[in-house]
Parts: structure tokens; C-alpha cells; sequence
């Protein structure tokens, strides 16, 4: 019999599959969190392509997350995903905590189940294909924040459809 993953003491699992706790259906929601916006992207119902949905200018975490809840009633989200800041050697520096106190907070407004995703270079990615683009500056600072969510999540479905 399979045991259960282990909890952290951020009661959020940490193991080698995180999307395990991900609803088999259900459209998902994925954030990127900046310390000044928060990039919100959503799933079609069949899972197959993220698209970018909002930019949410931040300013106190209960009205981030009165956003936040809002989005997922208007769009029937099923679960969230949380891009995870780790560093390029893959160790976990000040943002990862924020975004973790930011999830352990988030969970006592939602019951939905919250995953982390890996999303190191995803800004990055997406401001070189706006550069390639031929994207004005003004324009790529606009939507770089909610394409990265759409770029995290669809890092996501491919893994949930292997």
C-alpha cells in the first residue's frame, strides 16, 4: 500500500511528483508572484494550453487574495499552481519563502489544492521571445508578469499529460 507524501511544516507536500495532489480534471490557475504584481494564467477545461488572464498590481495580501478568489469563482478553477522562485543551483532563497508564506495564507482562503512549480528562467524565456517579437518595452512590462504564469503553467500540463 502506497503511504501518503510527507507534510512539511508549510503543510504543503513536498515530493518528487508536485503536481500529485492535482485534480485528474478541472481548469488550473497558476501565479507568478512578483513583490510588485502577481501574473495570474488559467487552463482550458481539456488541460491542453495555458493562457495569460491578468496582472494583479499587488498591494496587501488580503485584497491580492479577494482577487485571487474572485478568478477562480469566475473561471471554476480546480486547483492553483505557485511558480517557485528556487535559485539556479536549486536552493531555496527569501522569495521561495515568501511564496510559501504566500500559499500557507492562500490555503486558509481557499480549500483548492496548491502546487509548486519550478519556474526559474520563466521571466526571463518569456521576455526573450517579446524581444523576438519586436515588443516594446513599455508593452513587454505590461504583460510579462501574467505571460510568465501562462509560461509556468504550461510547464505544468505537459508533466500532468506524461
Amino acid at each position: 500500500m502506497a503511504s501518503e507524501p510527507e507534510m512539511t511544516e508549510d503543510l504543503i507536500p513536498e515530493y518528487a511528483n508536485p503536481l500529485a495532489y492535482i485534480p485528474a480534471t478541472g481548469r488550473i490557475m497558476a501565479l507568478d508572484l512578483g513583490t510588485k504584481t502577481i501574473g495570474v494564467a488559467i487552463s482550458d477545461g481539456m488541460r491542453y494550453s495555458a493562457t495569460p488572464l491578468e496582472t494583479i498590481k499587488r498591494t496587501k495580501f488580503t485584497q491580492d487574495a479577494e482577487r485571487i478568489i474572485v478568478l477562480i469563482g469566475e473561471n471554476q478553477i480546480a486547483a492553483i499552481i505557485l511558480g517557485l522562485p528556487l535559485n539556479m543551483d536549486g536552493s531555496e532563497g527569501p522569495r521561495v519563502q515568501s511564496t510559501r508564506a504566500f500559499a500557507r495564507n492562500l490555503a486558509q482562503k481557499t480549500a483548492l489544492p496548491i502546487a509548486f512549480w519550478d519556474e526559474r528562467l520563466s521571466t526571463s524565456a518569456v521576455t526573450r521571445m517579446m524581444i523576438q517579437a519586436d515588443l516594446r518595452r513599455d508593452r513587454r512590462a505590461e504583460v510579462v508578469d501574467k505571460l510568465a504564469a501562462s509560461y509556468i503553467l504550461q510547464g505544468a500540463l505537459d508533466r500532468l499529460r506524461l
